[in-house]
């Protein structure tokens, strides 16, 4: 159980724009402070969004042997919207250059990039609860999770291991960054120039390896299989 969470959990991690916008509130004004209320914003969402999925998947019973039907097409059901959202993810054309530029100029269309643009402790804190609200990689990890039918402990370990594998992509960067600032810096400046590039990619992989393993799972297992 505590492999599959955490292997969900460590593709839900897999979030471009999270490190992106970590990496500009790195080279804010108040690095620091922004970065902290970024990372809060970001753990605020994902406990309570970990606690909400976990308290309505219980409340379904599915952690029972007599929902095993419905547990299992639960999980085809998330495969089947992962792998939709990674195909409508790979089908969108890749901008030009000009044209991705001109999406910048234009980027205070985006409720994300409004926030990023002006970097304060309070526009740090909405991006964090944005950018990590839950997806479907996420939401997978926690129904692996509420319907083990684990003991209180073993639940409350394997939820915080996920919590923490899902903000990778926050603490590496700042704990990072207090070690050595210059450095993480430099990094980030680097994976920023490299994610632009293929950050779509990266995406859609993420959602394709998932979704295929909810879809595989939750065929073996309404077959009866699993």
């Amino acid at each position: 159980m505590l492999a599959e969470a955490a292997g969900f959990a460590f593709l839900a991690a897999i979030s471009p724009t999270a490190l992106l916008v970590m990496a500009v509130f790195l080279s804010s004004a108040e690095p620091r402070r922004n970065a902290l209320m970024y990372t809060a914003g970001a753990i605020a969402m994902t406990v309570a969004a970990a606690v909400a999925a976990f308290v309505i998947l219980r409340a379904a019973a599915l952690n029972l042997p007599s929902r095993h039907d419905p547990l299992y097409g639960l999980r085809l059901g998330l495969g089947m919207l992962a792998l939709a959202a990674g195909a409508v993810l790979s089908r969108r054309r890749r901008p030009a250059a000009e044209a991705a530029v001109a999406a910048e100029a234009e980027a205070g269309r985006n409720l994300v990039s409004r926030l990023t643009a002006q970097p304060s402790p309070r526009t740090a804190f909405t991006a964090g609860l944005i950018v990590f609200a839950p997806s479907i990689t996420f939401l997978a990890a926690v129904q692996v999770i509420a319907t083990a039918g684990t003991r209180p402990l073993v639940t409350f370990v394997a939820l915080l291991i996920v919590i923490v594998v899902c903000l990778l992509l926050v603490w590496l960067p700042l704990f990072g960054y207090l070690a050595a600032p210059s450095a993480t810096t430099g990094l980030l400046k680097w994976c920023n120039g490299w994610l632009r590039a293929h950050g779509r990619e990266v995406t859609v992989w993420a959602l394709g390896i998932g979704g295929l393993a909810l879809v595989v799972s939750g065929t073996l297992g309404l077959a009866g299989v699993l």
